[in-house]
């Protein structure tokens, strides 16, 4: 079975996380839901991993904070957007905290719909045997 694995990261702090990576989590699930019933008849399990970020990793490097990756490769990449970032919250402290900026609008909180739109780039991917969307070698030319 051809398996989509999706993982999510976060800054946990005693059960707590800010309300961007809350309205995340909520817009992932809902993502899942979505893409599990469209891939089933396809074949295509999907897998959801959501891993706690260390204060100390968040620290080192804030904005692997309230990261997507898709078989492997973050969400940005399959959607050909940047990451970015903005002042958050208390949890967060003074630090800013990702953003994802993709067709000219910037994000805090990742929409379902973005998390879907990459989802089905990295499946077409996978499928077609291409694990490099946008280079030479996925193009039909």
């Amino acid at each position: 079975m051809e398996m989509l694995h999706i993982r999510w990261q976060r800054l946990l702090i005693d059960g707590a996380t800010c309300p961007r990576c809350a309205s995340t989590e909520e817009e992932l699930e809902r993502a899942c839901a979505l893409l599990e019933q469209v891939f089933a008849p396809l074949g295509i399990g999907v897998v959801l991993e959501k891993e706690i970020l260390s204060c100390e990793a968040f620290r080192k490097d804030p904005l692997q904070s309230n990261a997507i990756f898709l078989n492997g490769r973050p969400l940005e990449e399959w959607l050909e957007a940047s990451r970015g970032a903005s002042p958050c919250c208390d949890v967060c402290g003074p630090v800013a905290c990702r953003t994802v900026e993709a067709d000219g609008r910037v994000y805090e909180v990742i929409p379902a719909e973005l998390i879907v739109k990459a989802a089905f780039l990295a499946v077409s991917a996978s499928l077609s045997g291409c694990s490099h969307h946008g280079s030479s070698c996925c193009s039909l030319g």
